[in-house]
């Protein structure tokens, strides 16, 4: 479960705007003009409130033109092999722009990773033994007379003197 979202109208919007733009191809597909200015307009407010989309959506729209990239209606993909690398290029149909994705079935986005999702820092950090605040022993001093102070002793003891 994630904490509060901070600016959830924005994202409720750019989510709205994402949805219309899907939705107006499907109801009538000539109408792209309508389309495109719901993606830029999306694209337009993320960028100026400092948003962070996700990589599935910032990949089906157009860098050039702010196109919604739908395979085969407005866009075209093809799958490349080059030096044993697979890549899926997709070019848009209005600007002929191409964007390149690598495609690597072990590759993983950092948001779908175990580290990278906040419920799994509160974990790790609870497996974790926390720091010791005793001081360290000298070296010169036999085991038997020294006792390692506790966190209270440690805040009161005296400071050394500084050369």
């Amino acid at each position: 479960m994630a904490g509060p979202v901070k600016d959830r109208e924005a994202f409720q919007r750019l989510s709205f705007l994402y949805q219309a733009a899907h939705c107006v191809p499907a109801q009538d597909p000539e109408n792209q003009p309508l389309a495109r200015f719901y993606c830029h307009t999306e694209r337009t407010i993320a960028k100026r409130l400092v948003l962070r989309r996700d990589p599935a959506v910032k990949r089906s729209l157009c860098r050039g033109c702010s196109s919604l990239l739908v395979p085969g209606l407005t866009c075209t993909q093809r799958q490349r092999r080059r030096k044993g690398l697979r890549w899926t290029v997709q070019t848009c149909l209005t600007c002929q722009r191409s964007q390149r994705f690598l495609n690597d079935p072990r590759h993983l986005l950092w948001g779908d990773r175990p580290e990278a999702q906040l419920g799994s820092l509160t974990d790790l950090k609870a497996t974790q033994a926390p720091p010791s605040t005793a001081l360290p022993v000298p070296v010169d001093l036999p085991e038997e007379k020294v006792q390692p102070l506790s966190p209270l002793e440690v805040m009161d003891a005296p400071s050394l003197p500084r050369k």
